[in-house]
């Protein structure tokens, strides 16, 4: 693997320096300034907020230009960070798998051809491309077909065996298994939309013809994968109240509720189990339409052998393109997939103990102090994730200068933008603000959890580094706050007015509502 030193050799120099002037401790000590005080007492005053009684915090910002801490409130503290773990598993993929890197999915055959018949099995191999939709399958297909083959007399092998069979991440809770924000992770998987949650199904309810009548259902893609029993019923008015759960263990859709005539469809996004027989389902489908029959069953986990012959292939975007889907969005099966990833290019293991272990050893080489935290998935659903807001403050001044650090900070959501692949989780966050356009970060929110780590510039033209870690409050959110915080690093000068006796932290439109302990973009239709 490849190991960056500097930052280690940087630290000792900078040891070496204060041993030099160890008999003159005043020669290092940095008096608070009065705009530093002004600050100081502003955030401290957020912070007193009682929404925030009897929870735990941790809040640090620095002066990335010259490494001054500007505000610490237990920055050694480690609490749960949600999705700002993502900035673990990002900053890592980009520097361990590069900005270039490409997943691949692609068909190979076995046996012997003969006028259109292939006497082997066809093998669908996943590379472990979370943005493979239903018309990617459709090209495959077709490069099939072009290949000159029409009857295939062996099985349709699904080849997810990059990663391991692990499909649900350490500590993630039995209940939020049909949700797709906790979708089933695989090296050979579907996305139903160009938001790219891998390992989901659309499921649409239709108001039937009229009151008493079933709803009509559909899914994007259209999938057989999914056994539907539709409980639901038509009404001839009322409000429409839709339900679809997919039971625990298979793929049993259950719908249930009511939908007015005449009222638009209800849909939601639900999780499959075994996302490969998925995609085989949708490849299967696609080699149909274009006239290629496979006339064996759908055979799940089998490696494909190395003497395959190619027919077809799909290279992904890159890995540089991902960046802004997967951070804008907050996408958990991303983060995922990347430490699956890691895993399998630098030590050949697809899991994610060798992932993690990987970018534990990047990021203390990018100057993070890993004995001070605990990573446990690459998305932040774990909550025996724990790490403090000054070691993240401290990768944030870090990446600054890898190459590829332009890309990773314009794929953060940036607050106030509305489009929603550029303001991402932050779009109707602190908009009207100094802060809007500025702030770039990443969010984070489980219940009881929320975080805000990234950049923003202030008022004199300093790039700052923050992190606000915030967990075991009992109100529903606690993001205005945090919002106060960026808001007012936007509007932080040196040369600013003195601390005053009353400090009044600053006004910011309200946060939009979202259930309690998700992020707002997992919720369909996005609410941010």
């Amino acid at each position: 693997m490849h190991r960056r030193h500097f930052p280690r050799a940087l630290a000792l120099l900078t040891l070496a320096a204060v041993a030099a002037t160890a008999g003159a401790p005043d020669a290092t000590a940095e008096s608070p300034t009065p705009a530093t005080t002004r600050l100081n007492a502003t955030i401290d005053a957020i912070l007193a907020d009682a929404r925030l009684t009897g929870a735990q915090t941790s809040v640090v910002v620095v002066d990335t230009s010259t490494g001054q801490t500007l505000y610490d409130r237990n920055g050694a503290r480690r609490l749960i960070p949600a999705s700002n773990t993502k900035l673990l598993t990002s900053t890592a993929a980009l520097e361990l798998l590069g900005p270039g890197h490409h997943f691949t999915t692609d068909v190979r055959t076995t046996g012997k051809r003969r006028a259109g018949l292939l006497s082997g099995n066809l093998y669908l191999r996943g590379g472990g491309d979370p943005t493979m939709l239903a018309t990617d399958y459709d090209a495959l297909a077709a490069q099939v077909a072009a290949d000159g083959v029409r009857v295939v007399a062996g099985n349709l092998v699904a080849d997810d065996t990059r990663y391991d069979q692990t499909r649900l991440g350490p500590d993630w809770t039995w209940d939020d298994e049909p949700y797709y924000y906790a979708a089933q992770v695989s090296a050979l998987t579907v996305a139903p939309n160009t938001d790219y949650d891998a390992g989901t199904v659309i499921v649409q309810a239709a108001a039937g013809d009229r009151a008493g009548a079933a709803p009509v259902i559909s899914t994007t893609p259209p999938t057989g994968y999914l056994r539907i029993d539709n409980r639901a019923r038509t009404v001839a008015d009322g409000e429409t109240a839709i339900s679809f759960e997919r039971e625990h263990g298979g793929n049993t859709v259950v719908v249930t509720g009511q939908i007015a005539v005449g009222d638009a469809p209800a849909s939601d996004w639900v999780t499959v189990d075994q996302p490969a027989g998925y995609a085989a389902d949708v490849f299967r489908a696609a080699l149909h339409r274009h006239g290629v029959r496979v006339l064996g069953r759908t055979v799940l986990g089998q490696p494909t052998p190395e003497t395959a012959d190619p027919v077809a292939q799909h290279e992904s975007m890159s890995l540089g393109e991902l960046m802004t889907p997967f951070l804008k969005l907050s996408n958990n099966g991303h983060a995922e997939v990347l430490t699956k990833e890691i895993g399998r290019v630098l030590s050949g293991s697809g899991t994610w103990a060798a992932g993690v272990t990987a970018i534990s050893e990047y990021v203390a080489d990018s100057g993070m102090d890993t004995g001070q935290l605990r990573q446990r998935d690459g998305s932040g659903l774990s909550r025996r994730n724990l790490v403090p807001a000054a070691e993240f403050v401290d990768l944030l001044s870090a990446v600054r200068a890898e190459p590829w650090f332009p890309t990773w900070y314009s794929a953060l959501p940036i607050a106030g933008q509305p489009d929603r692949f550029v303001g991402g989780t932050l779009r109707s966050r602190m908009a009207g603000t100094p802060a809007a356009g500025n702030v770039h970060a990443k969010t984070g929110s489980l219940t009881g959890v929320s975080g805000l780590s990234g950049y923003v510039t202030s008022a004199d033209g300093r790039l700052l580094a923050f992190s606000i870690l915030l967990n075991n409050y009992l109100t529903s959110s606690v993001k205005p706050l945090e919002d106060q915080i960026a808001v007012t690093l936007a509007g932080y000068r040196e040369d600013g007015p003195a601390a005053s006796a009353r400090v009044a932290p600053p006004a910011v439109p309200e946060t939009p509502r979202t259930p309690e302990g998700i992020e707002c973009s997992w919720v369909k239709p996005i609410t941010c």
